[in-house]
């Protein structure tokens, strides 16, 4: 039909191109569907899904294909003028395949890990190339997985080739050049690029009228959504919506007349009554990826950490922390300033407008501060964020004499042994903060330790207790290994007597908690963020197990208030230990999927920031006890209190700067 109507070659060959293109992105949106889908979405839900999800295709196909027909109004570089214009085009053309099943690989990926479409998130390991590459060597089939794409690659370079070839065959008389041709092909293109029939063009924020975020997702396709999100990256905040919120984060932080009448941040606290007098040192432990679900503390019969489940029951220990996100560079954030890392699509400690900020750490003047991680500290900008630390004393890779495991340096038992051995020597009080990160793909448990012994359990057992493998499991329980050496090894020193060891996670881990926790653990991933808080001196502290629901931002004042030290608090954490304090909770944040939420003793509210949606979620079982009034009134108060809480913490993240 094409030949008949004198369709010029090149026109022909863009359309057969077009449909080829249709078919990848409609196959892929498919599997998707088939790979991802919830339990409660069901076919019939999603039609509209994959009909908005063909104008996003459309969009990015002609994006694709229009530099071929506008650049071949030109006749000369045409893809049918000669053999180097022919050869150029399906070059062209098999790298934007190859880039396009990347894409596509990498979302798969990301879809899996952290049930969300790719987005700009991606490129805080991007920013870390050299490391994030060589995890991913460590953890995964990277060499395979790359030669299977360049394979795939070449193979839609052969079906290029052939149908370049078909169309010329088929044209055995010439044909004239038509420009109107491509003047058509060029506006329907265009079309496709606008999305839309209408005044208004197609839209990001169009996939999310299903008020569903996996609905939503389907809808997208992981190109828009990365290069849409790339907008997100830059710190905005909003001064006259701090302002509007105030009182309502000003009655949570318990502030005083004076500050509330300064309509300001900042506050002295001074030390409550049954805390420290003394100036004990303090050993923060920020431990990777510690999720409780996983752990002996939750009653987990898998019993991975049987050590810190008997240290927890010696010292103050915090059974519901939460973190405020997830990622280890947010949970360092979080913990060392106090402010959720609320920053779409970009860490924090990697933006320049937010890099600058006060920390109560340096409020403890008469102690040297040391920081040890295994690894580099430049991963993330780990470094650029702890130069908050007045006068800190950094170890990192290339500091110890152990050797090197993988990717992130030495193990977690030689980083404590080092650790350690650098604390005995001191004579002054310190204040130390020791990031592990062994329990992390790639997993590596040394070979050479041979005290630690390996547990080999059936895939379906670690699958209901919450782990995806052996090497996961084996990890976490070696972390709890490496924790019973250091406490062991520290009670031989002269300073674990006068010492304060506090341990939190940066983050949890996404997971099946069910057979630990009510289904909101699982369902709405509080196991991303739920982590053991403890703070352990058996010759310091009153043994005290919590069940209050309390913040990772929350543990520089809760360890201030501890050792009997003044500080200067600017933004969101509080002691958690100081008499009277009021409304116990913690603000929680997953990025990729817009969700806020505040959790409480008894509910988690959870808001979507893209659309509007508002769920009221039991936590103590799978069964709400509030009648349909109390929970009207209940999301009336906490859908105001969480946007407070969020808008408040964007504008400290550019408004809490080191002084």
């Amino acid at each position: 039909m094409l030949i008949k109507w004198k369709v010029p070659k090149t026109i022909q060959w863009v359309i057969k191109l077009f449909f080829i293109f249709l078919f990848i992105f409609t196959l892929f949106r498919i599997s998707t569907y088939i790979a991802f889908k919830p339990d409660d979405i069901k076919l019939n839900d999603v039609w509209s899904c994959f009909a908005m999800g063909l104008r996003f295709d459309i969009r990015w196909i002609s994006i694709l294909l229009i530099p071929i027909v506008l650049i071949s109004l030109i006749p000369n570089f045409s893809p049918y003028s000669s053999t180097t214009t022919k050869r150029f085009w399906i070059v062209y053309l098999a790298i934007c395949t190859f880039l396009l099943m990347f894409f596509f690989g990498a979302d798969y990926g990301h879809f899996s890990y952290v049930s969300t479409r790719l987005n700009a998130s991606a490129l805080n390991f991007a920013e870390d190339a050299k490391i994030s590459f060589e995890m991913l060597w460590e953890s995964y089939p990277i060499f395979w997985m790359i030669l299977a794409l360049i394979i795939l690659a070449f193979l839609f370079y052969k079906l290029y080739t052939l149908t370049h070839q078909r169309i010329e065959a088929n044209n055995i008389t010439s044909i004239n050049y038509l420009r109107r041709w491509y003047l058509v092909i060029s506006l329907f293109l265009i079309w496709g690029i606008y999305g839309s029939i209408n005044s208004k063009p197609l839209k990001w924020k169009d996939a999310f009228i299903y008020k569903n975020n996996f609905k939503s997702y389907l809808a997208l396709n992981p190109l828009q959504n990365f290069f849409t999100t790339l907008r997100f990256r830059k710190p905005v905040a909003d001064g006259n919506l701090v302002h509007k919120y105030y009182n309502d984060i000003a009655n949570f932080l318990q502030f005083d007349s004076l500050t509330k009448q300064q309509a300001s941040f900042k506050r002295w606290i001074y030390p409550h009554s049954h805390a420290l007098e003394s100036k004990p040192n303090v050993v923060l432990v920020i431990c990777e990826s510690f999720s409780m679900y996983k752990s002996s503390m939750s009653n987990n019969p898998l019993n991975a950490t049987p050590y810190f489940n008997t240290l927890s029951k010696q010292g103050i220990f915090f059974n519901r922390c939460f973190t405020p996100h997830f990622a280890t560079a947010r949970g360092i954030f979080a913990t060392l300033t106090g402010i959720p890392d609320v920053q779409l699509s970009k860490f924090s400690s990697r933006n320049e407008e937010s890099l600058s900020q006060h920390t109560i750490i340096n409020n403890f003047d008469d102690y040297n501060k040391f920081y040890f991680i295994g690894g580099s500290s430049e991963f993330n900008n780990y470094k650029g964020l702890l130069k908050n630390i007045k006068n800190l004393q950094l170890f990192e890779e290339g500091s110890y004499t152990s050797p090197k495991v993988n990717v992130w340096g030495i193990s977690d038992k030689d980083l404590f042994t080092e650790s350690n051995n650098i604390l005995a020597k001191q004579e002054k009080p310190f204040f130390a903060i020791i990031q592990t990160a062994g329990n992390h793909r790639p997993y590596t448990i040394p070979e050479n330790d041979k005290e630690f012994k390996r547990k080999i359990i059936d895939k379906d057992t670690l699958q209901k207790y919450g782990f995806l493998s052996e090497e996961e499991y084996n990890a976490f329980a070696y972390m709890d290994y490496s924790i019973e050496h250091f406490i062991k090894t520290a009670t031989k020193e002269k300073y674990f007597q006068n010492t304060i060891f506090v341990f939190v996670g940066d983050h949890g881990v996404e997971g099946n908690a069910s057979a630990m926790y009510p289904n909101a653990w699982t369902i709405n991933r509080l196991s991303d963020e739920h982590v053991p808080l403890l703070f352990f001196a058996p010759h310091l502290l009153q043994p005290k197990q919590y069940q209050k629901v309390v913040s990772q931002i929350d543990v520089l004042p809760t360890i201030a208030g501890l050792v009997y030290q003044p500080y200067f608090n600017t933004t969101l954490g509080r002691d958690i230990l100081k008499p009277g304090i009021k409304n116990n909770g913690a603000f929680i944040i997953h990025h990729d999927e817009g969700k806020i939420g505040w959790l409480t003793d008894s509910f988690y509210f959870v808001k979507n920031i893209r659309f509007e949606q508002e769920e009221l979620i039991p936590i103590q079982s799978n069964i709400a006890n509030w009648s349909p009034t109390q929970e009207t009134e209940i999301k009336k108060k906490y859908s105001v209190f969480t946007s407070a809480f969020y808008e408040t913490a964007k504008w400290m993240l550019i408004n809490n700067k080191q002084k």
